[in-house]
């Protein structure tokens, strides 16, 4: 690379009177070309006998300026460029910082990636195991709100995040609605889970985009394209004919799923609103955060009303259930349901939408294949393709959710 340096140059008066009209200071300013040629730059008007040239070099901390008495003196009035070398390895060791730095990001992304589908595997894992002994989504939903409820105050506390900023209280009346919506989202997840088998709960949840697309038409006002309409069809059909064979197969676990999908996309396009609000917007951290500890102080009068105290050691023992065996799975998937969530927001706010929302479909694929090994859920030929169907047709949704609409 090159470094100009701008050289003054004018002629000098003989008399001793200055004239102030044609009196001019020039002061020298050094940028860096991106060329190895030398550039002249001339100028018309002549330069006094108090001329003083200033010189200034670039610095990674920002430009220096010395002065020099000096005065060159030239034939031709006006600035000379000079061409100076520097360092090649300049270049090179910021290229590699850029490299290094680019490939730290990477690995920890892939970490929070691999973080994410781990959390959730063992979450519908031990979610399963409690409900097949404890059926009580009411109850279980309850006690995992109030443990991630509990682990939000400890990261509060301990300064692991900020606390929240709420300076109005039309905010948390504009985020009241988010958390009704989580809560129904995730009591639909559990009724689910507990009536029918992980893996045809989550190819029910692959409609998500079918719901997404229909609020954010009739909230919003954003009319999808061809391509996104037609990337529904194998959504729908997929899970159509997975629903038609699947052994597990229920209403009541159907139309739970479909719930879910309903409130957790209602969840996705209120938000969307209350991200662009006039006030200080909050991060999606911060927001989940405060979802999560309003839909604990909502559930859990609920919770209570309907289903009573039905955690207590007294009542677990008098339903024959081994207390170790529901209280700790109990609380790793209550651990696992927080963590998976709070690891989504981290990476969403690494990665956009459409990247988050193709890792959202892998993470679906990983969930039901392991769940169909451990659980060793019968599937049939038909099941699993309905099951790759409805899978194809998300992933084929968040490629087409590139493709904006042409502009008249």
């Amino acid at each position: 690379m090159l470094h100009g340096a701008f050289t003054g140059s004018g002629s000098v008066s003989l008399s001793g009177r200055r004239n102030h009209s044609s009196f001019y200071r020039y002061d020298h300013i050094s940028l860096p070309f991106h060329s190895e040629s030398s550039i002249a730059f001339y100028s018309t008007d002549r330069l006094s006998p108090s001329l003083c040239c200033s010189h200034s070099s670039w610095k990674p901390g920002g430009w220096t300026l010395t002065r020099s008495p000096v005065i060159k003196r030239e034939s031709s009035d006006g600035f000379e460029v000079k061409a100076t070398s520097v360092p090649d390895n300049a270049d090179e060791s910021d290229a590699a910082a850029v490299a290094k730095s680019k490939m730290a990001e990477t690995l920890v992304l892939g970490l929070l990636f691999g973080v994410w589908y781990l959390f959730n595997i063992y979450f519908n894992i031990y979610n399963k195991q409690v409900l097949e002994v404890f059926p009580n989504p009411v109850t279980l939903t309850a006690v995992q709100l109030a443990v991630g409820t509990t682990i939000i105050f400890l990261t509060w506390a301990l300064n692991l995040h900020k606390w929240p900023n709420i300076s109005r209280t039309q905010q948390l009346v504009a985020i009241l609605p988010l958390a009704v919506m989580h809560t129904l989202g995730n009591f639909s997840t559990n009724m689910s889970l507990g009536k029918v088998s992980v893996s045809f709960t989550h190819t029910i949840k692959a409609m998500e985009p079918f719901f997404t697309v229909i609020l954010s038409t009739m909230f919003l006002g954003e009319i999808p394209t061809a391509w996104v309409m037609s990337s529904l069809v194998p959504i729908v059909g997929g899970v159509i004919l997975a629903s038609l064979t699947e052994v597990s197969f229920n209403w009541p676990g159907f139309w739970s799923a479909m719930a879910s999908n309903l409130a957790n996309q209602s969840r996705n396009v209120l938000s969307k609103k209350v991200m662009v609000q006039k006030e200080e917007p909050l991060d999606n951290i911060t927001l989940f955060s405060i979802i999560t500890v309003m839909s604990f102080f909502l559930f859990t009068p609920v919770a209570l009303l309907v289903e009573g105290v039905k955690f207590t050691p007294s009542y677990l023992q008098s339903a024959g259930l081994n207390l170790k065996h529901v209280y700790i799975r109990s609380l790793l998937a209550s651990i696992c349901f927080h963590a998976y969530q709070q690891v989504a927001y981290m990476i969403l706010q690494r990665v956009s939408p459409v990247t988050h929302s193709v890792g959202n479909c892998v993470k679906r694929v990983v969930v039901i294949v392991s769940s169909i090994f451990f659980f060793r859920t019968p599937v049939s030929f038909i099941n699993s393709i309905g099951t790759g169907i409805a899978l194809a047709g998300v992933f084929l949704y968040s490629q087409v959710k590139r493709i904006k609409p042409k502009t008249a």
